[in-house]
């Protein structure tokens, strides 16, 4: 393992049990947020899913109908991350247990991973969409999977490109890697180890 990494990063890179954001993290970042909230009316600071889960259900039908088509059209565009097979390809091998949690939708999770050849990494019953539990940053998911892999939290990650996914982890009391590749850590309170690439996260 790199001799340059702190106690820290070593200790996180040693770890069993990996949860990881999809989109921004595993695949390249193309939505375009604000373009999603202009197309559904909404601040330019809203959080989607939850303004539109706060409304009645007869004026978020039709908003959870673009949601939807603007994120299959994403889910399109989508291309792996660099570093992103070859970082499952070394968990995989050593044993670790490999899981996603995305605030999109089933189908739409599914085709991002097919589409980057990354969908061969996860089982089914380890990826969690905005339907499986309470989104991030709420930590249900972090916790449903670490209880499913009867995981302990100081052998768990939640690697993530988003101040919720940072929230979620810390919420779960598991370490947090945030990668962001322009070198722009925004969250240090929240963030154990932050990187620029998914590289880094390939130990020797």
């Amino acid at each position: 393992m790199n001799n340059t990494l702190s106690p820290q990063q070593k200790n996180i890179l040693s770890r069993q049990h990996w949860v990881f954001d999809m989109d921004g993290t595993l695949t390249v970042g193309v939505h375009d947020f604000s373009m999603m909230r202009d197309e559904l009316g909404l601040a330019p600071d809203a959080a989607i899913l939850e303004t539109v889960q706060a409304m009645p259900p007869a004026q978020a039908a039709p908003l959870w109908d673009k949601i939807n088509a603007m994120e299959y059209h994403f889910a399109s565009l989508a291309q792996p991350m660099p570093g992103a097979a070859e970082l499952l390809e070394r968990l995989h091998n050593r044993g670790a247990k490999l899981g996603i949690l995305t605030r999109n939708v089933m189908p739409v999770a599914l085709e991002t991973l097919k589409a980057c050849h990354l969908d061969g990494f996860f089982d089914v019953c380890d990826i969690l969409d905005r339907d499986s539990c309470t989104p991030k940053p709420h930590p249900a998911g972090i916790n449903f999977l670490l209880q499913q892999w009867q995981a302990d939290t100081d052998d768990s990650v939640m690697v993530g490109d988003y101040l919720f996914d940072l929230e979620a982890g810390k919420a779960a009391n598991v370490a947090t890697v945030h990668i962001n590749t322009a070198a722009q850590h925004l969250w240090p309170e929240m963030t154990d180890w932050g990187i620029n690439n998914l590289q880094q996260l390939i130990g020797n």
